[in-house]
């Protein structure tokens, strides 16, 4: 028998300890970093201790091998869980986004004790048949599929990568800032040595426990989700609030699958406003 051991979750937190926790989980491939810390603090200037962190294969995290990830989805929402206890906290609100937002659903399904409200953003109903609703982007997955041919061990092709990426991804409304962009994506490559071993999240499977059980979500639920997200059509969102009895949704018009900084004021109130009302 294999004994895995426990990985090591890097967080970092913003605001003051005594007010509301807010836990927040970020998406595949993506470190911390993808949470702007000016947006984190942001947050917490609206009166919540914010708490984000790199998930397993990303970051500083622990990492292992690209192929063969030793763990499951239902690990890492167990991971979030282990973040609250390192910061002594027993019940959170949770924001999750992408894949962030699939975990941030398993938590909530997982630890109904531990979950004060939930706000999922630019995702997907978990456990759910989604074959019916809107698909992902002809021209994003060309794109991705270019992803195949880079060399995930190259800083230059992975920045590269990375960079088309996010513009494909981008709002449709506001202005990309490759320049920027490029040198945040630099600053995460290097934090995080590399991205190889973030790979392996798109390999990552479970959660089946929970297919067809998202009726019974107890925790508050806001979905946000930009009217021109190529990776998960606003359907996939408007499903999410179908399937949660109570579940509101905010649609971010011309929005893609990002946190672009002129969205980050109607983002920010209304996951702020969530907490306070739960």
């Amino acid at each position: 028998m294999t004994t895995i051991e426990r990985p090591e979750i890097v967080s970092e937190a913003f605001g003051d300890p005594p007010n509301p926790p807010l836990l927040l989980i970020m998406g595949s491939m993506a470190s911390m970093l993808w949470w702007p810390e000016a947006l984190c603090r942001k947050l917490a200037d609206g009166g919540l201790f914010v708490i984000r962190y790199d998930n397993r294969d990303t970051g500083r995290s622990t990492k292992y091998p690209p192929g063969e990830p030793p763990y499951t989805f239902d690990d890492m929402a167990d991971d979030a869980m282990r973040v609250l206890d390192d910061h002594g906290v027993g019940k959170a609100h949770v924001v999750g986004m992408s894949m962030g937002g699939m975990i941030a659903q398993l938590v909530a399904l997982r630890h109904p004790a531990r979950v004060a409200s939930l706000t999922v953003i630019s995702s997907s109903p978990l456990g759910t048949d989604t074959s019916h609703l809107p698909q992902t982007s002809d021209a994003y997955i060309k794109h991705s599929a270019d992803g195949a041919k880079v060399d995930w061990s190259d800083r230059g092709q992975v920045v590269d990568f990375m960079v088309k990426d996010t513009r494909a991804i981008a709002s449709t409304v506001h202005p990309f800032d490759e320049t920027g962009m490029r040198a945040f994506i630099e600053q995460d490559y290097d934090r995080s040595g590399g991205f190889l071993s973030a790979t392996n999240h798109f390999m990552v499977r479970g959660g089946d426990a929970w297919r067809g059980r998202l009726r019974e979500m107890t925790a508050p639920l806001l979905v946000i989700h930009g009217t021109t997200d190529p990776i998960f059509p606003v359907e996939h969102g408007a499903a999410l609030v179908e399937a949660v009895a109570g579940a509101k949704i905010l649609r971010i018009e011309g929005g893609g699958h990002e946190l672009h900084p002129d969205d980050w004021k109607v983002i920010s109130s209304a996951i702020v406003d969530h907490a306070q009302a739960n």
